[in-house]
């Protein structure tokens, strides 16, 4: 491998000519000189796609539709701009600290300075070499070679490196040809690069759902089957960070179905034995949580197993939980079959978010029946009343604070939800459950 000069340019992309992006840039070239430092990775990658950012896989924090402001004013959430560089960590720090620019010691031993420019962070890394691998660290040299730099990253598609002037450069020889044909290729030989780091399985499978075209590749599949193993070394927060990141992606489900074809799905998550529902509700969802609780059994002891396991958040394994049939109220079941007045009862109770998690599942369950699944979705607008009587009302009754006044508002909201929410008669109504003697 060399320096890999394409003579293709990624033309003008909005970041390039960012006045932030530009600071960054001439700082450090003051330091070393022009071409010192060049673009790397996923901003380059995606330029050479054509990718938008709202078309990539920009998301840190599960937004899967990416952000549709205008960049040309809004940075989007999530868009990394890394650079790499001959330079060491100690120059950087002092060429951004010469141009007047924040630098934070984010990952030295590893090379990494970020650079704030107007508050934005740049990532610059010193150009590297691996010395050493387990499988989950690497210990590295740093070296002033862009093609040792390149034989060390994952894919092709993700060792393109562009200068200032957006002229690309591909030293493997095959990052701008796999790019541009959506296919997924280690650097090198497959099986060391997983070595390496296993999560490298996980990320090919990711990057195959997300900029995949065809079949991935066979040899990175192979290895990826064969050393399934290793991933049971990773930390569960990379794991569960990759799997959601996959859901995410626009068509999910080829990626899905070689990791179950491939065994890497069970080394994931053992819970998903059948995928059925899974492939039904991505042709229906986009939502990663949901096609997540599609993958798992409709057992909410089972699910919270599997949540606590992968070290999910809190937020997100309550509502994995809370979309089991098991989980209360089991009655009235979600069903394509309901009429508005039952769901408005279950979105009283568990609120919008879980009923329409239920739907989505009951609706990859059953035939489709969109006209039915639009009736219902469309109570997303129906606004959730509040309770209309509370204690005051009930002492006004006559009746002693105490256990007794929970239990007659229970009887009351009963009776008010079993009713559709009417507006009035709200003390016809709590009279009688007073003098039923709740």
């Amino acid at each position: 491998m060399s320096d890999g000069e394409t003579g293709v340019s990624l033309g003008r992309p909005w970041w390039l000519d960012r006045a932030e992006t530009q600071a960054v840039m001439a700082a450090l070239e003051a330091e070393g000189g022009a071409d010192c430092a060049r673009f790397v990775g996923g901003c380059v990658r995606n330029a050479v796609m054509g990718l938008t950012p709202s078309q990539a896989d920009l998301a840190s924090d599960l937004e899967i539709d990416g952000d549709d402001r205008d960049p040309e004013t809004v940075w989007p959430e999530g868009l990394d701009i890394d650079i790499a560089t001959w330079l060491t960590p100690d120059r950087v720090v002092e060429a951004l600290k010469a141009a007047g620019l924040k630098s934070v010691p984010t990952g030295l031993s590893h090379g990494t300075v970020t650079a704030i420019a107007n508050r934005r962070p740049f990532e610059v890394t010193t150009l590297r070499r691996d010395v050493a691998t387990d499988g989950r660290h690497a210990e590295v040299e740093f070296t002033d070679d862009w093609a040792e730099d390149a034989a060390r990253r994952d894919f092709h598609m993700n060792a393109l490196y562009a200068d200032g002037e957006g002229r690309v450069f591909d030293p493997t020889g095959q990052g701008l040809a796999d790019a541009k044909a959506g296919r997924v290729a280690f650097v090198g030989d497959a099986r060391q690069r997983i070595r390496e780091d296993y999560l490298r399985i996980l990320r090919f499978f990711r990057f195959y759902a997300w900029y995949g075209r065809g079949e991935p590749d066979a040899v990175g599949l192979a290895a990826c089957s064969a050393l399934k193993a290793g991933i049971a070394g990773l930390s569960a927060e990379r794991v569960q960070a990759e799997l959601l990141k996959l859901l995410a992606a626009p068509q999910p489900r080829p990626a899905v179905n070689r990791m179950e074809k491939s065994g890497v799905l069970s080394q994931v998550l053992p819970e998903a034995t059948e995928t059925k529902t899974f492939h039904r509700l991505a042709e229906l969802s986009h939502d990663p949580v949901q096609l997540l609780s599609a993958l798992l059994p409709d057992d909410g002891e089972v699910v919270r197993s599997a949540a606590n396991r992968l070290r999910l958040s809190n937020a997100i394994k309550d509502r994995l939980v809370r979309t089991t049939a098991d989980s209360p109220p089991a009655r009235p079941s979600i069903s394509l079959d309901m009429d508005e007045r039952e769901a408005r009862a279950v979105i009283y109770r568990l609120g919008w978010q879980t009923f329409h998690d239920r739907l989505m599942r009951a609706w990859a369950a059953e035939p489709w029946r969109e006209e039915d699944a639009d009736r219902l979705m469309a109570l997303e607008d129906w606004e959730v009343p509040a309770l209309p009587v509370g204690g005051k009302q009930i002492a006004a009754m006559g009746v002693e604070p105490g256990p007794r006044t929970g239990r007659i508002l229970a009887a009351f909201e009963d009776q008010w939800v079993e009713a559709d929410f009417p507006e009035d008669g709200h003390d016809a109504r709590l009279k009688t459950v007073v003098e039923a003697g709740s």
